[in-house]
C-alpha cells in the first residue's frame, strides 16, 4: 500500500509531503475554517490552509481541539514531530490548497 502524500495545488512545482496515515485523518484539524476569508469551493480530498493559522500554530507548538461532544470547551494540544513537519512545509512553501493523493 502507498503512503499518502500532500499534493500541493497551488505549488504544482513542489514534491508531495508524504505522510502517515494517521496523519492523513488528522488534515481536518489544521484545514481554514468553511468561512475563512478567500476559502475557494474544494473538490474531494482537497485542503485549504490559512496561513496566519499555520504560522501561529508554529510558533506556539500547539493547536486548540473542539471536541465533537462538548464544543464550548476546546483542549491545547501539544504538535507531533510529524504534524509541525507538515506545518513547517506549508508554511515554508506557502502552500494554501492541497489534496491527499
Amino acid at each position: 500500500m502507498a503512503r499518502p502524500k500532500l499534493i500541493p495545488l497551488d505549488r504544482p512545482e513542489l514534491e508531495p509531503f508524504p505522510m502517515s496515515e494517521r496523519l492523513r485523518s488528522q488534515l481536518v484539524y489544521f484545514q481554514a475554517a468553511t468561512d475563512a476569508p478567500d476559502r475557494p469551493a474544494l473538490g474531494e480530498g482537497e485542503y485549504w490552509f490559512d496561513r496566519d493559522e499555520v504560522a501561529k500554530w508554529l510558533d506556539d507548538g500547539v493547536i486548540d481541539l473542539v471536541s465533537p461532544l462538548d464544543t464550548e470547551n476546546t483542549t491545547e494540544v501539544e504538535l507531533s514531530e510529524e504534524q509541525e513537519d507538515l506545518l513547517g512545509w506549508l508554511h515554508k512553501n506557502e502552500v494554501r490548497r492541497a489534496k491527499v493523493g
